[in-house]
């Protein structure tokens, strides 16, 4: 199957520059987990509410004056729109993430792809092993 039918579109993205809190808000107003984080328009990394949990509020940061560059995972790993879901699950399933932002060919942020929208796109039984081989490390 194509990603572009399974994906959510229109992904949102920061600059590395953005306060934390700022990030925080954001995945409050649209219910998400990560959001991608950008910076001299390239994808640096991706901050989460994970994040946020462990390195803002468990560290005793302040999440106004911390920017995202400053507690994001650093790095990304991303699927194109020319792959298939199926490429996206090994993906997932090689570098144990649940989220992959999308990108177009000129290397532009034009969706997401999370476990929610495979599990919906693939059979129950392709979902399942991807569940378990992502959540496979907190065992």
């Amino acid at each position: 199957m194509d990603i572009r039918k399974a994906m959510h579109e229109h992904a949102d993205w920061v600059s590395a520059d953005t306060p934390v809190c700022e990030a925080a808000r954001m995945m409050q107003k649209d219910d998400i987990g990560a959001i991608p984080v950008g910076k001299n328009d390239k994808l640096i990394g991706m901050i989460t509410d994970r994040d946020i949990a462990l390195r803002i509020v468990a560290a005793g940061r302040d999440p106004e004056k911390t920017t995202v560059e400053d507690v994001m995972t650093k790095g990304i790993i991303y699927c194109r729109t020319n792959e298939t879901v199926e490429d996206a699950i090994h993906l997932m399933d090689q570098k144990k993430i649940r989220r992959l932002p999308v990108i177009d060919e000129d290397k532009r942020l034009v969706g997401m792809l999370g476990l929610g929208d495979i599990a919906h796109a693939v059979n129950h039984e392709l979902s399942g092993e991807l569940l378990h081989a992502v959540a496979e490390h907190h065992a």
